[in-house]
């Protein structure tokens, strides 16, 4: 009877915590590869900010600028490793070019990456919702100068993740693509607020800059996840911008908590592949 209940107990967990709406990402144990750290008092957000960088090894023997590319969930308990080790994985065999990787490490994931919400049960998965504007303003304002200041890179940046981090990273595709070159969105929790994102997402796009852009995203086969990622790319289809290079991975076969693992190689050879 008891391990009756213990596999239940294990089952209702796994169910939990791989959820869209209601988890954050699974926590895997990678290796940590060998990396900087450094704290931002930001004024901004009025609290200090981790962030953890990595460089391939070119960095340290040449003198060349590289290309920069900025994730959420960037702790080293978070998604920061396995990114790290794909980089540098496919640097070594030449697919992608040399990058430099920037982790923001979460203190309130939920408050950071959300956009506000009227949606009363989107208030709920957290105390406080709503703070992506204040979280990218620390990103362009905070984060990239002392990056720049810090680092040898190049004009170039990308942004990359998943979940609610993925939703941020289409709200700024869609409100200030100035930021970013390229973009790549695992699962982005497009159900927030009603989908008014997707709503909203032609006349964003009609005020979409001239300069070129690049768009990656993916969905699982979740309820929740699959079908707005379907009707971005048929918004995406339909506007036909000419600066804009975009691809949609359908991944109905992968679940929330797989997709993040099953796409990031694709993701970023096509994002900045040779």
């Amino acid at each position: 009877m008891k391990s009756i209940f213990n596999y239940l107990l294990v089952v209702t967990s796994i169910s939990f915590f791989t959820s869209c709406k209601n988890s954050n990402p699974v926590v895997y144990d990678d290796p940590i590869p060998k990396h900087e750290t450094f704290t931002i008092d930001s004024k901004i957000l009025n609290e200090k900010r981790i962030i953890n960088v990595w460089v391939p090894k070119e960095y340290s023997t040449s003198q060349d600028s590289l290309y920069v590319l900025y994730m959420p969930d960037g702790g080293t308990k978070e998604d920061f490793p396995h990114i790290a080790n794909t980089l540098d994985s496919l640097i070594i065999s030449k697919k992608i070019k040399p990058v430099i990787l920037v982790g923001i490490e979460n203190i309130q994931r939920r408050k950071d990456l959300s956009p506000p919400t009227e949606n009363e049960e989107d208030k709920k998965i957290a105390d406080f919702v709503g703070g992506s504007n204040e979280f990218r303003s620390f990103i362009k304002d905070e984060l990239f100068p002392e990056i720049t200041k810090k680092y040898r890179t190049q004009y170039q940046k990308g942004i990359i993740g998943e979940s609610l981090a993925g939703l941020f990273i289409m709200e700024t595709f869609l409100k200030q693509p100035e930021m970013f070159d390229y973009y790549i969105a695992i699962d982005p929790s497009l159900w927030w607020n009603d989908q008014k994102m997707l709503l909203n997402s032609k006349n964003d796009l009609a005020k979409f800059p001239s300069t070129p852009k690049k768009l990656w995203f993916a969905g699982s086969g979740a309820s929740d996840i699959l079908p707005y990622t379907d009707d971005l790319k048929n918004i995406l289809t339909q506007e036909k911008l000419p600066n804009l290079q975009w691809n949609y991975s359908p991944e109905p076969k992968e679940e929330h908590a797989t997709i993040y693992r099953a796409t990031k190689e694709k993701a970023l050879i096509w994002s900045i592949g040779k």
